[in-house]
């Protein structure tokens, strides 16, 4: 796989051991991580002892603007450990300053042409919270359409947890028909 991707308007580049500050800035600002840790901090000793060596050594992209290189947040496209190879999961984090400019759309849209172009997948998918209206938008502007509700057994469940997980795919044949 490359170790980049470009869009009209980013760069999405493997994470480097230099992402360090960035990835931490991401995953402490309460907002982004409401809908997945309910808004609570990340220990910087997590970030570089944990996070960032899965994000390099896994199908992390930092998401940078192309202009002017600022790093915008990250997606992910893989297969989730004990999934087939050719359904991989499409997944993103982007910092407030990006949110509603179409970003999240772009990239994952250009990783999901790349999954079905370059990689032999069969379907693509991504899920979230049901009530994480901003994210199921940007899946059903890639071309995601809803699959099913579920439910997580959370030790210590996010306010609007009840209402399941959603997941969105996009089957290959699907694609081709675009």
């Amino acid at each position: 796989m490359h170790t980049y991707l470009e869009t009209e308007r980013l760069l999405l580049r493997r994470f480097t051991e230099s992402d360090a500050d960035h990835l931490f800035a991401l995953h402490n600002d309460p907002e982004v991580m409401e809908f997945l840790n309910g808004g609570r901090p990340t220990p910087r000793e997590e970030i570089v002892g944990e996070t960032l060596p899965a994000f390099i050594a896994s199908g992390f992209f930092a998401a940078l603007d192309k202009p002017s290189g600022a790093f915008l947040g990250w997606f992910h496209l893989r297969a989730p450990k004990g999934s087939p190879d050719d359904e991989p999961e499409l997944g993103y984090r982007l910092h407030r300053s990006a949110w509603g400019r179409g970003y999240a759309t772009e990239g994952s849209r250009a990783l999901i042409d790349k999954a079905f172009r370059e990689l032999g997948a069969r379907r693509v998918f991504a899920h979230t919270m049901a009530v994480n209206v901003r994210s199921r938008r940007v899946m059903e502007k890639c071309g995601l359409r809803f699959a099913r509700t579920f439910h997580l057994d959370w030790e210590d469940p996010l306010p609007g947890a009840e209402q399941g997980e959603v997941e969105y795919e996009l089957l290959r044949a699907e694609w081709e028909t675009r």
